[in-house]
């Protein structure tokens, strides 16, 4: 079943995704050459505390931590650990809050120190796939409309797109129906209406689209080791617009002054 929302609903998700992107933004301060990726999920913890929020991942279905961190080929949930990042990562930060009842949810990819430039340009194209599937959320079309351009756009590089993986709704619940794959056709899949909620996530990897999951039950790795991006935004979907809930501003101000 899908939940619509009132318009108070959606300014309350919204509350909780700007928090994301602060939360992201405090993470990003941090990232550098040497800090441990549990270090990263304790700043974001803290942080989102402080904000008198709820980690929202924390617990959820027994995930043991605050942040997904994802390093190099994790293309998503890498469980922070004693894992230390190096010059030359990427690493997908993928964070959730639980705010007055409702969820936010977003991501964002960053290098660590100086990457190389098939990494820098994974990583641009991945987000920039984003806004094109972003640009196609609007009233009146299909979940289809929006994974056709996130794929049309990023396979011309010669990239793939994560099929075993999804976007999805927000709300109440961290992960409502319907599903936003990140592929697909024009005209097909879930009708867009006014009221309608959706993380759009492209989850996209340098090599092929296959993806294995490790002993841990959470990690997700592509299965020819080449690095992946992973770019998130909670949209909400109004008459005649679309409208972005979560914000990647507070992230770039920092990676600005860096």
């Amino acid at each position: 079943m899908i939940y619509y929302k009132t318009d108070e609903e959606i300014e309350l998700i919204r509350l909780s995704s700007l928090l994301v992107g602060k939360t992201l933004a405090e993470v990003a301060r941090h990232i550098r050459p040497g800090i441990t990726t549990a270090e990263l999920d304790k700043v974001a913890e803290d942080f989102i505390r402080d904000h008198g929020a709820i980690p929202g991942f924390k617990g959820y279905m027994g995930y043991p931590a605050t942040l997904c961190v994802s390093v190099n080929d994790v293309v998503v949930h890498g469980i922070p650990g004693e894992q230390v990042l190096q010059e030359g990562d990427i690493v997908s930060v993928d964070c959730g809050v639980l705010l007055n009842g409702f969820y936010g949810d977003s991501a964002y990819s960053f290098g660590v120190g100086e990457i190389p430039e098939e990494k820098r340009l994974l990583m641009e194209r991945t987000k920039e796939s984003l806004y094109r599937g972003i640009e196609a959320a609007k009233a009146g079309k299909r979940t289809g409309d929006i994974g056709y351009e996130i794929q049309a756009y990023v396979e011309q590089f010669g990239y793939s797109v994560v099929r075993d993986l999804v976007g999805h709704g927000v709300g109440r619940h961290l992960h409502e129906k319907p599903e936003v794959p990140n592929f697909g056709k024009r005209g097909a899949g879930t009708m867009l209406q006014p009221g309608l909620v959706i993380c759009i996530e492209p989850m996209i990897n340098a090599g092929r689209r296959q993806v294995v999951q490790e002993r841990d039950g959470w990690t997700i790795r592509t299965a020819d080791r080449k690095p992946s991006a992973h770019f998130e935004h909670a949209i909400a979907i109004r008459e005649g617009k679309t409208d972005i809930l979560s914000s990647f501003e507070e992230i770039e101000k920092v990676l600005e002054s860096k």
